[in-house]
């Protein structure tokens, strides 16, 4: 489990989502996804990320322009949401129209001494099947899991910007030391799901949605590389 002794004080803007979906998708490895609860705060540490091009097959985009894909062709940083799994998928638009970001998952963080426990606020919202408390390790391990976990809703946020007490992306000037890149996950072959299109921070591996270090048969060089930023 992950401690902050203090909130992040520095927010970022819509300016950080200019640049082509690569460098975003790599940039917002170890930012923080902050969505208020009362006082306090829900946190979430960005841990895999999938960047989107217009121009290849995998993109909703690629599809053309449809009112439920507004926010792709919108400025960068405008928020894109849709269902998928019967879920909630947050993603933000970046430089060249139709490119965007998707949010793959995430690692829950806490404020020491926080004034009600948040970590119970996110299981509550993201329980098990069952009923029963989703593990921290679980609670944001895929993209519906992660808006399940920080109540975001594609209908309160998709088109929306990020929104001072609202919803926030902070920087903490947490860095990643190796980044996985590799391919990304539920393409079909005929959408080129060969394109190395994923990124993980490699200190979160283990939480990510699918370990590609874990995956039989996975050859570094081949299916994966390791970054040094």
């Amino acid at each position: 489990m992950e401690y902050l002794m203090q909130l992040p004080k520095e927010s970022i803007g819509q300016s950080f989502f200019n640049h082509e979906p690569i460098h975003v998708a790599q940039s917002l490895l170890g930012k923080i996804i902050a969505v208020p609860h009362s006082t306090n705060w829900l946190m979430v540490r960005i841990i895999e990320t999938e960047a989107y091009y217009r121009k290849e097959k995998a993109s909703h985009s690629s599809l053309g322009y449809t009112k439920k894909r507004k926010a792709l062709f919108m400025s960068p940083g405008t928020i894109y949401m849709y269902y998928a799994r019967g879920g909630d998928s947050l993603n933000f638009s970046c430089q060249g129209e139709g490119n965007a970001v998707l949010i793959k998952s995430g690692y829950p963080i806490f404020l020491k001494d926080d004034a009600i426990d948040t970590r119970k606020v996110m299981q509550s919202n993201n329980p098990n099947r069952n009923g029963s408390r989703r593990s921290i390790a679980k609670l944001c391990a895929g993209q519906t899991l992660l808006c399940k976990s920080l109540n975001l809703k594609v209908s309160d946020w998709d088109t929306k910007q990020l929104t001072p007490n609202l919803l926030e992306l902070w920087d903490d000037y947490y860095f990643p030391e190796k980044i996985i890149q590799t391919r990304r996950l539920g393409i079909p072959p005929a959408r080129d799901a060969h394109l190395p299109y994923r990124f993980i921070d490699m200190r979160y591996v283990d939480f990510c949605t699918k370990n590609p270090l874990r995956v039989r048969n996975f050859q570094m060089g081949r299916d994966y590389t390791i970054l040094k930023p």
